[in-house]
């Protein structure tokens, strides 16, 4: 009698934890629900088995490697808006290969090669599509050379689509407004990378990059934090081949200096690698201002005035 008293209690705590919208476990209360390799709700505290007959959305196929699953799958890439069609449209291999991987005849290469230029024609039916898949590219290849994640570019994606249909681009160039639009995305985002990187990598100049990029974020309402210098920090350690107790001096300095009000109109690059030079010289593992102004892309004048500053804050002057 008790082990179905006990599951009726059970399922009563299940039904009243369902209509909470919150799942947990019933045996330990843990909330630890996790989904096991065969598709059950497991808790991870215990043990408990929550639910065994959850639906596999998985393929019905199994694959262990790369060719495998390419070889098995039967739909295209997910949707992404990293591209004009939102990849939607067919692309034509580049390979003149059958489906068997014997090479084609002179003829049907030919034919295959119309087919390709034809293809890349009908994808922009007109000027603007044509702009967008221009703009969608220049946002590909900067963040490819910025290193950003795949997040990133499509944030930067979104945002110029949003840019286009509120025609925020008449009268500006497409280079300059992807340009914007991907710092933007980085800053969302919290991937740490000055305007002036994001210069180097562009067709644009820096002034025009910011000034657009301030009336975009005005326009489109764009809600982005400052900049915080300590994102910078693990980078520039990283490049200067410091250990990791330069990085945590160097984040303490930033937040007593911050507390103090030392970071209101500063450059947060120029903040961070301040101390870092800072820290360096109170780890002994002294690297030259030229060594870090050079790897933050920062003068030396701006180090030293933020280094004498945040030594001051420190107390140890």
């Amino acid at each position: 009698m008790e082990r179905p008293s006990r599951q009726r209690q059970q399922e009563r705590d299940t039904e009243q934890e369902t209509d909470e919208s919150t799942v947990s476990c019933p045996e330990c209360d843990s909330e630890n629900i996790v989904t096991d390799a065969d598709q059950e709700l497991v808790c991870e505290d215990c043990g408990l088995v929550l639910d065994e007959r959850n639906i596999d959305r998985g393929p019905e196929w199994r694959a262990f490697n790369h060719n495998e699953r390419q070889s098995k799958s039967r739909v295209g890439a997910p949707i992404t808006e990293t591209m004009h069609d939102k990849g939607l449209t067919t692309t034509i291999d580049w390979k003149d290969k059958d489906a068997y991987g014997r090479s084609l005849s002179s003829e049907k290469r030919s034919q295959m090669h119309r087919l390709r230029k034809w293809q890349e024609r009908i994808r922009t039916k007109d000027a603007g599509e044509r702009n967008l898949q221009f703009a969608l590219s220049e946002i590909d290849r900067m963040a490819s050379a910025l290193g950003v994640p795949r997040s990133v570019r499509e944030v930067a994606s979104v945002i110029y689509r949003r840019a286009l249909n509120e025609d925020l681009i008449r009268g500006r160039s497409i280079e300059g407004v992807s340009t914007a639009a991907l710092y933007a995305a980085c800053r969302q985002e919290g991937i740490p990378r000055s305007l002036d990187e994001v210069a180097d990598v562009s067709r644009v100049p820096q002034k025009e990059i910011g000034r657009t990029y301030r009336y975009i974020s005005q326009e489109l309402g764009l809600e982005l934090k400052p900049v915080d210098p300590k994102q910078f920090v693990p980078r520039f350690a990283s490049a200067l081949q410091l250990s990791e107790e330069v990085q945590s001096k160097a984040t303490e300095i930033i937040d007593v200096s911050a507390e103090q009000g030392l970071l209101s109109g500063k450059s947060p690059t120029g903040f961070a690698a301040a101390a870092i030079y800072a820290a360096s010289l109170l780890c002994n593992e002294k690297k030259t201002q030229r060594e870090v102004a050079d790897v933050a892309q920062v003068t030396e004048v701006t180090i030293r005035n933020r280094y004498q500053e945040q030594i001051e804050a420190m107390g140890f002057r």
